[in-house]
Formats: C-alpha cells, sequence, structure tokens
C-alpha cells in the first residue's frame, strides 16, 4: 500500500478500530448499531460506488431497522457512496449534516518525539476510562455504551493521557491500529487548558505508539468546523484526504 491509502482502504480500518454492538450487510452495503453512541456507529452507508442497485428500497428497509431498533434513520456519504444512491436520498428529501473530513499521514516521515507527561493504558484500564469521560464530560449511559464498544475492538488499541502540571487529566485520546493505518478517537482535551500543548503531546503519544506497532498510515476524522483541531492535525502532519457527511429525513 502507497501513500496515500485509499478511500476504502481508510474505511475499512476506521470500521475496524471503532466497532458496534450490531452489524447487517446489505450487499456492500453496512448497517450498524451501538445504542445511539456515536453517528459512525449508528448509521448506514456504502462501500462500494458500483453498487447503487434499488437505492430507493434500500434505504427505506434500513431506515426501518434503525427504527426497530430505537435509532434515528442516518445514512453516511462518503466517496463510496454510489451517484445513484445519493440521487434517491436527494429524491427523499434527506438532509446534509455534519459534514467532516477524513485526514490522513505518512507515519515514517514524522517527527514524533515524547512530550509532556503523556501515560498509556490499555482502553479498559479505569485510569483511561475516567480520564476520557471526565473531559468528554459524558453521562452515565453514554459511560456504559463506552465501556461496550471498548471491549468489542479486536485490534491492538492503546489509550493515551496527557497530564497538566497538578497531575489532573488534560487530554485524552484512544490508537488502535487497524492492518497499516493507525486510527486515532475520541481525542479530547479540557476546554479550560486547550492552546497549551496538552491536545499536542497525546497526539504525539498516539501516533508513535502506532507506528512502533507497525502503523505505517495515520488516519483521523473531524468535523470541517473544528477548525483548532484541524490546524493541530496540519500542524502534526495530516493532510486532507477527502469529505463525507451524514443525510437523514426532513
Amino acid at each position: 500500500m502507497t501513500f496515500p491509502p485509499s478511500p476504502l482502504a481508510i474505511e475499512a480500518a476506521c470500521l475496524s478500530a471503532w466497532p458496534a454492538i450490531a452489524v447487517v450487510h446489505d450487499g456492500a452495503w453496512l448497517w450498524r448499531y451501538a445504542q445511539g453512541y456515536t453517528k459512525r456507529s449508528n448509521c448506514f452507508q456504502s462501500l462500494d460506488p458500483t453498487d447503487e442497485q434499488d437505492a430507493g428500497r434500500r434505504i427505506t428497509r434500513l431506515s426501518a431497522l434503525s427504527a426497530r431498533h430505537g435509532i434515528a434513520p442516518v445514512f453516511r456519504v462518503t466517496p463510496l457512496a454510489g451517484e445513484k444512491v445519493v440521487a434517491a436520498l436527494d429524491a427523499a428529501g434527506w438532509q446534509s449534516f455534519d459534514e467532516s473530513l477524513v485526514l490522513a499521514m505518512d507515519l515514517a516521515a514524522a517527527s514524533l518525539e515524547p512530550r509532556g507527561d503523556v501515560r498509556s493504558f490499555p482502553p479498559a484500564d479505569p485510569r483511561w476510562f475516567r480520564a476520557e469521560a471526565a473531559l468528554s464530560q459524558y453521562q452515565a449511559a453514554t459511560v456504559e455504551t463506552l465501556k461496550t464498544l471498548i471491549g468489542l475492538i479486536a485490534s491492538e488499541a492503546k489509550g493515551f493521557v496527557a497530564y497538566g502540571r497538578e497531575g489532573q487529566p488534560a487530554a485524552a485520546a484512544l490508537a488502535v491500529v487497524a492492518g497499516d493505518i493507525g486510527v486515532y478517537l475520541n481525542v479530547v482535551a479540557d476546554r479550560a487548558r486547550r492552546r497549551q500543548g496538552y491536545g499536542e503531546a497525546v497526539m504525539h503519544a498516539a501516533l508513535k505508539w502506532t507506528r512502533d506497532r507497525g502503523a505505517r498510515f495515520a488516519a483521523i476524522q473531524v468535523f470541517a468546523d473544528n477548525e483548532p483541531a484541524i490546524r493541530l492535525y496540519e500542524k502534526l502532519g495530516f493532510l486532507h484526504q477527502y469529505g463525507y457527511h451524514y443525510r437523514r429525513p426532513a
């Protein structure tokens, strides 16, 4: 695999890194359910632009499946969604929301020196788990779903926490090695201590760990309007690869 990885390679890595509780396959379409926690694990999408036949009927059927499981019907539109699929969503009046970007970098060329007090933990370790939940201000139900999803990650994964001078968590991230690609999730920093280098420190550690574990490339997803995060990732060496967005019924 050469840089940059294909959209399919990146999507496959991200799907492997962040699992769902239940999955349904419909040809090259994928429906996922995770009790409503994160859109990427509670939506459906196509992984092959040529698999676009009967798009309207399939959207209706998978929407009903979402409703039956108590989650909103959501379609994730990536470059792997065929033109007829997008046309069917348009015809049904599905609205776009949460424009996002996929960024990637070649880890071989990255300079990843340790920065600050950053410690690594197994994802199920309470020291990482509690730091992530506190920094993200999760409610109890969300915390329980997060525990479930972390337990389903099959690839090698590691949680990272950057600590402030007073010894309290200031930033956290989850890194997963999915084949040749390192994927970074749940990146969060203390709102009161942003722009103090903690996010950069935790990402340096996560990137270095995935490279040491054999990943050749790195990939991350970020909201298109999250300018501080995009600036951080570009500073680290990430480059824009493609965009995606979600669709929901009007």
